[in-house]
């Protein structure tokens, strides 16, 4: 290992250290905080959140994020500890690190095709950790002295050095006891539930905290949504998707406050479908959420049998990792919603979410949820205390 790549190995391991903990800590805000609005997403086209939450946000039930710190620490610690002058491993550090990269090379160019022939997004921190994977390829396979097929007769000699010197032997046992805690902790999508709207109790706001909400909420524009109130003074219209790790937690977040509200009729609550998937939704033709046309289809055909309630919650409760199939939502339809005959109407019932999903595009929807009270598009998630405060707002007038 020369100075030269010794240096650049340095400085993109670094590179791609800084992005995947942005990115990690970004993840476990999305997996911990429904409120949580990520600084990386400017559209529907440039967002973090849209990777992270997709199927292809975790691996093997792990997200992926911090899996890329893990490794870009590995080649931190092999090129900073490994590749010093006086190091007996300076030749063999970059054989290890080429090892790996091959390995990170083949799961970036996999993640690189979901994001943009996919889910045809944009990461940005993302791309920050592709490019760090291959300058670190390219660099230690041309650091690498020797053939990697002699690799395997090395690591006898190379795992001795390592036990009889103290700091690589450190520094080895606390990376491996690291990266054991930081998989085994991190919270898995959907794992972070808030608790029932029977439990739950919405904080207090202050009357200063209100008066800023106010001033807030007064200034977001105002569209026609075409949905019936029902004589309700407050209309609340929910554009949803039930592989939406997002759409879940809003859905378990948001129940204390439409419990507080569902008597006297003041306050509708309607949720129309937005599914991410070409299938029924063609302004979401990249979408990946491949079960979502049957999980929608599912709850228009159980609210005639008075069972969407109960299907939803089924259907959130198992958002994944791994993702619900068409076939397990078919099954769910049958034994939670009471639906025998899913397959023959399932093309009826796609009608209807095919029209919810042109309302949707109608009024711009580009991601899910999205919320519209009294025509005001809601532009982040907030916490249920604070929406209860629109809420009054709206009654107020």
């Amino acid at each position: 290992m020369t100075t030269v790549s010794r240096t650049l190995l340095l400085a993109f391991s670094a590179l791609g250290l800084g992005s995947s903990a942005a990115s990690t800590y970004v993840h476990y805000r999305l997996l911990t905080d429904p409120a949580y609005a990520s600084f990386c997403d400017l559209n529907a086209s440039v967002s973090c959140t849209q990777a992270y939450t997709s199927q292809y946000g975790s691996f093997l039930g792990v997200p992926v994020a911090p899996l890329g710190a893990l490794y870009f620490l590995f080649v931190l610690l092999m090129a900073g500890v490994a590749g010093r002058r006086t190091s007996p491993s300076r030749d063999t550090a970059p054989a290890y690190v080429f090892l790996a990269s091959t390995i990170a090379l083949a799961f970036i160019l996999y993640l690189a095709w979901a994001s943009y022939l996919v889910l045809q997004v944009f990461c940005i921190l993302c791309a920050l950790t592709y490019v760090s994977v291959i300058g670190i390829f390219i660099t230690s396979g041309g650091a690498t002295p020797f053939s990697m097929t002699t690799l395997p007769a090395r690591a006898p000699r190379d795992l001795k050095t390592l036990v009889s010197n103290p700091l690589p032997l450190v520094l080895a046992l606390l990376f491996a006891g690291g990266a054991v805690t930081v998989v085994a902790s991190f919270p898995r999508d959907g794992a972070a539930r808030p608790v029932s709207a029977e439990a739950a109790q919405l904080p207090p706001v202050s009357e200063a905290e209100r008066a800023r909400i106010a001033a807030w909420w007064a200034m977001q524009p105002t569209v026609s949504v075409p949905v019936p109130d029902n004589g309700a003074k407050v209309l609340v219209v929910k554009f949803n998707d039930y592989q939406c790790p997002a759409c879940q937690a809003t859905h378990e977040m948001y129940k204390p406050v439409w419990a507080k509200h569902a008597a006297g009729g003041q306050v509708r609550y309607v949720v129309k479908h937005y599914p991410l998937e070409g299938e029924c939704n063609p302004h979401a033709a990249g979408g990946n959420h491949f079960a979502s046309c049957e999980a929608a289809a599912a709850v228009v055909l159980a609210r005639p049998k008075g069972t969407a309630a109960r299907f939803e919650d089924w259907v959130f409760s198992r958002i994944g990792p791994p993702p619900l199939t068409p076939e397990q939502v078919r099954e769910g339809a049958r034994t939670v919603a009471g639906i025998d005959d899913f397959d023959a109407q399932y093309a009826r019932a796609l009608e209807e979410v095919r029209t919810d999903a042109g309302l949707g595009n109608l009024l711009r929807v580009n991601s899910t949820p999205t919320f519209f009270i009294n025509g005001r598009r809601l532009p982040e998630i907030l916490r249920p205390q604070h929406l209860d405060v629109i809420i009054e707002l709206e009654l107020q007038k």
